[in-house]
């Protein structure tokens, strides 16, 4: 798509206050494909008025019409299905198979869901003597991120709408141009104006001002924990209320008994899956110290399949590949063993890394620590199920995890024990009506189904 240089605010596509502009480019090639506005706080004051204006009229709005809306809105989606995977792979760099499948797929699922929740969620309910309301938080000002662009702006404004809120958007500046490609969606959805609109912009700018700016009710963020505290600090002094999706540090637990090879192969896939740019990937891979050897050996052969250009792309920046680059060479520095890739393997044009498998890695590695967003694998090894245990949460982060074993029950037992916020048993499928979010340093709140709808809504009681 052609990038707009202007704002989606009112319902219009406004030019910016100022005249400074954000080159997007596209990491497999190191070229730029178009510029969009930087926007100030003075395009965020004039979004976030707009939704102040259209609230009212957007809560008062039936549940069925804002389902409508919602539907019309996944129905565009899925008519530009082959745009919006072209988009991500040009401006995230993600091959086209995975952008079609994932980057396109998903949000019209996790859109779809909402267009059916918000016909169906019970908005008010009898406690006793009392009518309980829910009603919606207000004005959302939802922060994005770049590794799932399209994914994490409809996991947030599906059920903002569903619930009754206004929302203004401030997407990551490395992929702009699908949220653009979003609001031309809402706009031809049909939503009505001001419910939704779009700033463009720096963090540090217009990201502040919108999580700063006295007209927003909740600000959702989903990105580094770092940026996550910065944002909880400021909403808590405005006593605003927050959703926070950070980082993560899963572990991938392969108990003895459990399918070894499928175990491995899953979780490397899980790992490679969008360069390794997903936060709730297992990249840490626990296996009992009898089938170490063995697990390291078939972990090694199955990251050679995950070319680099084909089956897994450039990371999003040139920033991001140094940073992936400087972890691997960490992991040596440390100790870790590379048993494929490493930080010398040649790469050519494109902010590539190469698809790195660590094995000799211990706890208290910064490896097996920090989160590296980028395609890395180590791998751990146990004595026993304690020991997996305390390995599994023995991190700052909780958002995500596996559990392999020999059958379900055993491995549910080991997953209640974990201090994470979501964990596939024996390769359970992605189901985007579960609540998605983390313990500890990962987040606060929820997305996705009705926990996610929840994060949107306040509660009122009426006694009779």
């Amino acid at each position: 798509m052609k990038a707009h240089d202007a704002m989606y605010i009112g319902g219009q596509w406004r030019p910016a206050v100022g005249q400074d502009t954000i080159a997007v480019v596209n990491p497999a090639d190191e070229q730029v494909i178009g510029h969009v506005p930087a926007g100030t706080a003075e395009d965020v004051d004039a979004a976030v008025r707009a939704a102040r204006d259209a609230f009212p009229g957007w809560a008062a709005t039936a549940p069925a019409e804002r389902a409508a809306r919602i539907a019309a809105l996944r129905d565009v989606l899925v008519a530009r299905k082959d745009e919006i995977a072209e988009t991500v792979t040009a401006e995230l760099g993600a091959p086209l198979g995975f952008s079609q499948a994932v980057h396109a797929g998903v949000p019209i699922l996790v859109a779809g869901s909402y267009a059916e929740l918000a016909a169906t969620y019970s908005f008010e309910e009898k406690v006793g003597n009392s009518t309980v309301l829910l009603e919606p938080v207000g004005v959302v000002g939802a922060i994005t991120p770049w590794n799932y662009p399209l994914h994490q702006i409809v996991a947030k404004v599906a059920p903002a709408l569903a619930a009754g809120c206004t929302v203004v958007l401030k997407p990551a500046e490395d992929t702009p141009l699908t949220a653009q490609l979003f609001a031309e969606a809402v706009e031809e959805a049909g939503v009505p104006a001001g419910v939704f609109n779009l700033v463009t912009g720096l963090g540090p700018v217009a990201g502040q001002a919108l999580a700063e700016h006295e007209g927003v009710d909740l600000v959702s963020f989903t990105g580094s924990t770092a940026v996550g505290r910065r944002i909880g600090a400021t909403a808590g002094a405005a006593v605003k209320r927050v959703a926070l999706e950070l980082g993560g540090k899963s572990a991938n637990v392969i108990l003895p008994g459990a399918d070894l090879a499928k175990a491995v192969n899953v979780g490397v896939a899980n790992v490679m899956g969008n360069s390794g740019q997903t936060c709730s990937a297992w990249t840490r891979m626990l296996v009992h110290e009898d089938q170490y050897d063995e697990a390291v050996a078939t972990a090694a052969a199955a990251v050679a399949k995950y070319t680099v250009g084909d089956r897994v792309g450039p990371l999003v920046n040139a920033k991001q590949q140094a940073r992936v680059r400087g972890y691997i060479e960490k992991g040596v520095e440390e100790g870790a063993r590379v048993v494929a890739g490493g930080p010398d393997a040649p790469l050519g044009t494109g902010y590539y890394v190469a698809p790195t498998v660590f094995a000799d890695v211990t706890p208290e590695m910064t490896i097996a620590q920090e989160e590296i967003f980028g395609p890395v694998v180590s791998i751990l090894k146990y004595a026993d199920e304690d020991e997996a245990l305390r390995i599994a949460n023995g991190t700052v982060y909780g958002l995500a995890g596996a559990v392999w074993a020999a059958d379900d029950a055993q491995a549910v037992a080991f997953a209640r024990r974990m201090d994470t916020g979501q964990v596939d048993i024996n390769g359970g499928r992605f189901n985007p009506l579960a609540p998605f979010g983390g313990y500890k340093q990962s987040g606060v709140g929820r997305e996705l189904g009705s926990h996610g709808l929840s994060e949107y809504l306040q509660t009122k009681s009426l006694q009779f």
